[in-house]
């Protein structure tokens, strides 16, 4: 979760001399819900490498909001600070410590990807619905976690299983105490 804090005004204190500013502090969440109100207020996908305009990124922000009640003044007055924030939450690696090792000149995905897509692997790899409230980067990696895992074992090469079965047949030797 993310907690930004929205200056919304700026006063001068005399008695301490120095300025104060009044915020408004909101909680937010880069979610799988958050991702599925925008897209089907927009009907386009929201992970695309298109460039967002102005609107759709406050409202995916509004998208975003945790906190109940929120004065939609209080988006008109966000912070370039406030925005950055937002940004590198959404752009970050964000709630795990999970890493992944990338194999180099592996092929990338084409397929668009959207709420109904998520929501599909998530069906098919039996993650329960109330994950959709999880962070999204988050929930990605369990998703790429829960891949590797169901994904069967990879086979031996030739050179590999020859040397397996010449050490178990050594070890077998040793424990016998023969000679073959």
């Amino acid at each position: 979760m993310l907690t930004i804090n929205v200056p919304i005004s700026e006063s001068f204190n005399e008695a301490t001399n120095e300025f104060v500013n009044d915020t408004y502090t909101v909680d937010m969440e880069h979610s799988l819900v958050s991702l599925s109100k925008w897209e089907s207020f927009f009907e386009k996908p929201f992970l695309s490498r298109v460039e967002k305009t102005e609107e759709e990124t406050i409202w995916y922000i509004k998208a975003m909001t945790l906190t109940p009640d929120v004065p939609p003044e209080i988006f008109l007055k966000l912070s370039e600070k406030n925005f950055s924030e937002i940004s590198d939450y959404i752009n970050g690696k964000n709630s795990t410590a999970t890493t992944f090792r990338e194999t180099p000149n592996s092929p990338s995905s084409r397929e668009v990807i959207t709420a109904e897509i998520i929501r599909y692997w998530m069906i098919a790899l039996n993650i329960p619905a109330e994950y959709e409230s999880w962070n999204l980067n988050r929930l990605f990696a369990l998703v790429r976690v829960t891949n590797i895992k169901n994904a069967p074992a990879k086979k031996m090469g030739k050179r590999e299983a020859a040397q397996r079965q010449h050490s178990l047949n050594a070890q077998r030797l040793a424990q016998l105490g023969t000679r073959g």
